[in-house]
């Protein structure tokens, strides 16, 4: 795949032309449910609450940002949906450094049906992400090949959405979502550079457990019991005999 840098700025100009300036993350492909990119409403006056209910204006309140709100950041299921290969394909997205997100974690799952119960799904190992600053949206991220769930059949015209979770190094999770209908490849859009594409200063980590390193480590030894137990009066006995 052809990267370039052109469009990771067009997208950049894009956004801080609309005026932005939370730095959550943005899904380029395939198309996300919409700008959840907004806080509203006051801490105090929801009482410590992710999202309340103004019963004054009729709407719901977001003082901590939309996109901590599981499952998908506090948008409703979108009505245009994008065709998406049956057999697993291309997920791009925009980390959208800030304060806390140098570091993150990210999580794809997919949740099935047109309005999904879940996104209890993985669709990959979680991987961490490494950025060059806490500049907003300074690069993409594009995984070319997503594979669907192990296990998980589908059919073409079946519906499904994409949740990606940045959990970010101070704990806290951002969710988006991206509603999709599965086509065999060839009736899907192309993909390339300008909607999929890695910037070349973000960098990854594998993500890994003890249990990996101590299953691949040396075998402990154990010795018999009553060698243990016979052999420190033998080596004081042939001590004795070395020093008569």
């Amino acid at each position: 795949m052809k990267f370039s840098r052109s469009s990771s700025q067009w997208i950049t100009g894009s956004l801080l032309c609309m005026g932005l300036v939370s730095a959550h993350t943005v899904i380029v492909y395939p198309g996300y449910r919409g700008n959840n990119l907004h806080t509203s409403g006051d801490v105090d006056a929801v009482e410590g609450l992710g999202v309340a209910y103004d019963k004054d204006n009729d709407t719901l309140v977001y003082p901590y940002g939309m996109q901590w709100i599981y499952p998908c950041g506090g948008m409703p299921t979108s009505q245009n949906r994008t065709t998406w290969p049956i057999r697993g394909g291309a997920v791009s997205f925009q980390p959208g450094w800030f304060p806390g997100h140098a570091r993150a974690m990210v999580y794809i799952n997919l949740g099935l049906g047109t309005e999904p119960p879940n996104m209890s799904h993985p669709m990959i190992t979680p991987f961490e992400i490494v950025g060059p600053d806490n500049d907003p949206y300074p690069g993409t991220i594009c995984l070319p090949q997503v594979p669907l769930p192990a296990n998980i059949d589908v059919k073409v015209g079946d519906n499904a959405t994409i949740q990606i979770i940045e959990l970010a190094q101070h704990g806290a999770g951002l969710y988006n979502c991206a509603d999709i209908t599965f086509a065999e490849p060839e009736d899907v859009a192309e993909v390339n550079d300008t909607n999929c594409f890695n910037s070349s200063h973000i960098s990854f980590e594998t993500v890994f457990t003890t249990s990996s390193l101590e299953s691949a480590g040396f075998e402990i030894i154990k010795l018999p019991a009553f060698i243990t137990t016979i052999l420190p009066a033998l080596l004081a006995l042939a001590y004795g005999m070395l020093m008569a």
